[in-house]
């Protein structure tokens, strides 16, 4: 889940190595229940049902939904169809049909520990564009994981981040809007932690990564311009131009053996 800008500290929030292992035990419960979620998302079904879906995933685990209730969110997961870039709200009219491109955010917490992680797919065939759109975030994130190394600056996260979109630009031959204003974040046991990551700028810069900080790494890119705005139910957040929008995000450690994923899916 994506939230404001936070304040920097002198180093990225850190955990031991149990705790690595507890957050990704809450991990594994946000990747089943996205996978059940994709599973479920057909041409028909309405987004609410999709939320009840990663509901009853969530809590058959002993977990507890993070969205439901945080400032007032009244849904397990955030559905993001087509030009609503995130926190969008599930509902029963939305009903899904054939060439949607749909983005779930997801979270739990398990023991105290969040697991936060999204991603997005089509409902059916969908357009070339769309399906570029997509692999271009996901792409711009795994920079991102890259760069979640020891001794690395958050700034380097972000940079890599959009480097790993401007790659993908040169791949696809046609340019991507990154998202202004939202961006990843620490988390912990709370969801959202300082500092807030931006998902583009100059490297070199903010709080220090050291071995055990956690950032939940979340692109969001358009096909379109940057600029979004927010819906009439102070939630969804949608683009101006009305442009296509993915989001991937993964809850990521930092450790002595490389970047380690805390929100892995079943295959």
């Amino acid at each position: 889940m994506v939230f404001g800008r936070n304040k920097n500290k002198k180093v990225v929030p850190f955990r031991t190595a149990g705790e690595l292992d507890a957050m990704a035990a809450a991990g594994a419960v946000v990747g089943r229940a996205l996978v059940a979620v994709r599973e479920a998302a057909k041409p028909g079904v309405s987004t609410l049902e999709l939320d009840e879906v990663a509901e009853q995933v969530i809590r058959d685990a002993g977990a507890v939904p993070s969205f439901k209730g945080y400032h007032g969110f009244p849904a397990s997961i955030c559905a993001s169809v087509n030009d609503r870039v995130v926190h969008g709200i599930p509902t029963a009219a939305e009903v899904l049909g054939l060439g949607d491109l749909v983005s779930i955010d997801c979270g739990a917490i398990l023991d105290g520990w969040h697991g936060d992680s999204a991603w997005t797919f089509g409902v059916g065939e969908i357009i070339e564009a769309d399906q570029l759109l997509s692999e271009a975030t996901r792409l711009s994130m795994e920079a991102g994981i890259a760069a979640m190394l020891p001794g690395n600056r958050l700034t380097d996260v972000s940079h890599a981040i959009e480097l790993g979109t401007r790659a993908a630009e040169r791949e696809h031959g046609r340019a991507y809007g990154i998202v202004d204003g939202y961006g990843g974040h620490a988390i912990g046991r709370e969801m959202h932690m300082d500092p807030f990551l931006p998902n583009e700028g100059a490297p070199g810069k903010g709080p220090k990564l050291v071995v055990g900080s956690v950032l939940a790494i979340e692109p969001m890119l358009t096909l379109g311009g940057t600029d979004t705005k927010v819906l009439g139910d102070d939630w969804t957040v949608v683009t101006t131009d009305g442009s296509r929008a993915a989001h991937w995000e993964h809850t990521v450690a930092v450790t002595e053996d490389g970047p380690r994923i805390l929100t892995l899916r079943p295959e």
